[in-house]
């Protein structure tokens, strides 16, 4: 079976083939296919989004896709940014951007109602029109300025609960067995054993 990540983001692309390694999958990206176009996210929930990449990908590409859209919720900023959270500093903004706007509107909010979460939905398309959602959550809180340098997006300044460090400042692996992502996965994971298991019993 051959899967496509519709993600042009390499750190991304290397943990979710990290965490999906083991699986009978053949696991492309959309860098494999550049003819593809950019999928503007103008969803107004992470699934609307995930789900129109993926659906695009698998049109284009005839094969199965996968699409994820995660971010980060902010109790104190009422669950901002949300689905805006890679363009939460405007459309262009880098990591630093967005980190830097998110922790200006954080100053003098104390650290014991500094909590949020990361979101991770997962959205798979198959080829024969079946359609698959994933969640993923990890709750945490938001520090008073960056730390570490390993992650991407918000990492530096997320300490998920239970913890000391930031995501920023865990090597891969045990990001990987908490992150949201890996959550949401986990669920796909166990859906793509199935279904790998009627496809071949239909082909016998």
């Amino acid at each position: 079976m051959k899967l496509v990540i519709a993600s042009r983001n390499h750190k991304k692309i290397e943990e979710l083939k990290r965490i999906l390694d083991g699986l009978d999958i053949n696991i492309l990206s959309v860098n494999d296919f550049p003819q593809l176009e950019e999928v503007i996210e103008d969803g107004l929930t992470f699934d609307e989004n995930a789900l129109k990449k993926a659906r695009y990908v698998c049109k284009h590409t005839g094969l199965a896709a996968l699409a994820d859209d995660s971010g980060l919720e902010v109790e104190a900023l009422g669950g901002k940014p949300g689905v805006k959270s890679a363009r939460y500093a405007g459309d262009n903004a880098s990591d630093e951007d967005n980190i830097r706007k998110l922790l200006k509107e954080l100053e003098g909010v104390p650290s014991d109602i500094r909590n949020a979460r990361f979101v991770c939905c997962i959205a798979l398309v198959l080829p024969d029109g079946q359609e698959q959602i994933f969640w993923g959550y990890v709750s945490g809180k938001i520090i008073e300025s960056p730390r570490g340098d390993q992650g991407f997006g918000y990492d530096p300044v997320f300490i998920p609960d239970g913890f000391q460090k930031t995501f920023a400042e865990m090597n891969s692996h045990d990001k990987d067995q908490i992150s949201h992502r890996r959550k949401a996965l986990d669920k796909l994971k166990e859906f793509l054993v199935k279904f790998a298991q009627i496809y071949k019993q239909n082909l016998l």
